[in-house]
């Protein structure tokens, strides 16, 4: 304790912290509301705080006029103005340049090596001198030329590739090489998605199977090499659980029943130390897409090629796979959403990551969350042509009602990610008569002065124009948010301290 130049007793941030029961985020957070002062210390290296002043604060408890506040450090995703940041890197660029599987292992395992392709066994050929850098949207930007068949990587940590894991898949190459025709979007080389994270540090061990680089147009750069699979009794199980429920039961509800069943037939899940949640996770996301009813031939190993097939009659064109994709990167994670912060207080108990995407799930459908795609989908559904959108705005607001798909509690100003989607949709699908309803919505929302575009529009535009079946935006945003959930858990598997929460109570006075 220091004695001020009034006579004032100043202690530390850590003492203060102690004394009141918070952590020191949430005592700055105090300073930057007013509710405390602080002052610096001569060296200029310390925050002193008042100790009068922290114990009338901890005598009086927080006040009325706070709302609840809970910080939990954690090292996975920052919010931008506009975007999300995982570990550091634009969520925006890694969706326009990496596919799912490898942006889930970034989140799980922040391997710088994830970046490098160049390093794996079969070098990739540089960008040729007449390739430029293409701007979004370009369709004449120039290929560079590479190997993207080369598949063969050494030294893999993780569990899925050593003998004897029962998660473990059979390389088989890189499925997704083959070029496709058609797609606006440039190459990885153009953007050189390396750039997005630097050198490796040093020390760091390298993470195998190394992603592969896709030389081609497509907008996705980066591939996982090999797919990731559930075994076969497993998916049995998942799909016969599934026999007496109505057929036209919601995606998001059968995900429920999926990851149950998937738990009780892994007898890994207990295993909680990175790699195994990592190989569960690999597991469990496979299992979620590949139980869920086919409704159309996949076009290749992809979580999104596959995920498609369950979603969508139809088989996919190019470019709004690469928009099923990107919302897939989009989704991934968001920080200490409702769904996260509820998967990480089940983590803190030590649940098992089966246990914790449940919670995940079971919060997820709620229509301030993950539900309000599926809202947007049905308000969608009611505007069969532009002129509607005024009728179908109107009665929302006449009720009292939130327009699902607008608004955002972070992005004040609009979601970058919403965005971005809706461009690609726009570019895989021009002139489409769901996209027309949807600009027609967008339009009236401005003309009212309401919030802007989220990405759940985006995401309920691009179902509608696919064809896919109700609540497949609902579906995508869970499969997609399973990486973040699990990402968030291995965080609290290894603080290994309880989250728990205090009320304020404001009930009658105790007797």
């Amino acid at each position: 304790m220091l004695e001020g130049p009034v006579g004032v007793e100043w202690i530390d941030a850590a003492t203060a912290s102690e004394r009141l029961g918070v952590k020191p985020a949430t005592l700055y957070a105090y300073v930057s509301r007013g509710v405390l002062q602080r002052r610096h210390s001569d060296d200029g290296r310390r925050s002193l705080f008042s100790a009068e002043e922290i114990e009338r604060l901890a005598r009086r408890g927080r006040p009325r006029s706070q709302p609840p506040e809970l910080v939990i450090e954690s090292a996975i995703t920052a919010l931008g103005v506009d975007r999300p940041h995982y570990r550091g890197l634009d969520a925006l660029g890694l969706a326009l340049t990496s596919d799912y599987e490898t942006v889930a292992a970034w989140l799980w395992t922040a391997d710088p090596s994830l970046w490098h392709p160049l390093s794996r066994s079969t070098p990739a050929k540089p960008p040729h001198p007449s390739a430029t850098p293409a701007r979004h949207g370009d369709p004449h930007a120039s290929a560079p030329q590479g190997d993207p068949h080369a598949s063969a990587r050494e030294g893999d940590p993780h569990p899925s590739a050593r003998e004897g894991d029962p998660h473990a898949s059979a390389p088989q190459g890189d499925p997704h090489a083959s070029a496709r025709e058609g797609d606006p979007h440039p190459s990885a080389h153009q953007r050189d998605p390396r750039r997005l994270a630097g050198p490796a540090a040093p020390g760091t061990r390298a993470a195998a199977p190394h992603p592969a680089t896709e030389t081609s147009t497509q907008g996705v750069g980066i591939r996982w090499p090999e797919p990731w699979r559930c075994e076969d009794d497993a998916l049995r199980a998942a799909v016969t659980a599934q026999r007496g429920l109505p057929d036209d039961l919601l995606p998001l509800d059968r995900l429920q029943v999926i990851t149950t069943v998937l738990g009780a037939s892994d007898s890994l899940r207990y295993q909680l130390d990175p790699d195994s949640v990592a190989a569960t996770g690999r597991r469990m996301i496979a299992g979620l897409v590949d139980a869920l009813p086919q409704l159309s031939e996949p076009q290749g190993d992809s979580i999104a090629e596959r995920l498609w097939s369950r979603l969508c009659p139809r088989p996919a064109t190019p470019g709004l796979l690469n928009a099923v994709q990107a919302a897939l990167v989009l989704l991934a994670d968001h920080e200490l959403a409702a769904s996260t912060l509820a998967a990480r207080v089940a983590a803190s108990a030590k649940a098992d990551p089966y246990a914790v995407v449940l919670t995940g799930l079971g919060v997820l459908g709620g229509p301030l969350h993950g539900g309000a795609s599926y809202g947007a989908e049905r308000l969608l559904a009611e505007v069969t042509e532009p002129r509607q959108a005024a009728r179908a705005i109107a009665e929302r607001v006449r009720r009292g009602e939130r327009i699902p798909g607008f608004g955002h509690s972070v992005y004040k100003n609009g979601d970058a990610r919403g965005a971005l989607l809706l461009d690609l949709v726009k570019e895989a699908a021009p002139g489409h008569d769901r996209i027309t309803a949807g600009v027609a919505v967008l339009e009236e929302m401005r003309r009212r002065r309401l919030p802007e575009r989220n990405v759940d529009f985006a995401l309920a535009t691009l179902t509608a124009v696919s064809g896919m079946v109700s609540g497949a935006g609902e579906a995508i945003f869970a499969v997609a948010r399973v990486a973040g959930w699990l990402a968030h858990a291995m965080e609290e598997y290894d603080r290994g301290t309880l989250l728990r929460l205090r009320a304020s109570y404001t009930g009658p006075p105790v007797k």
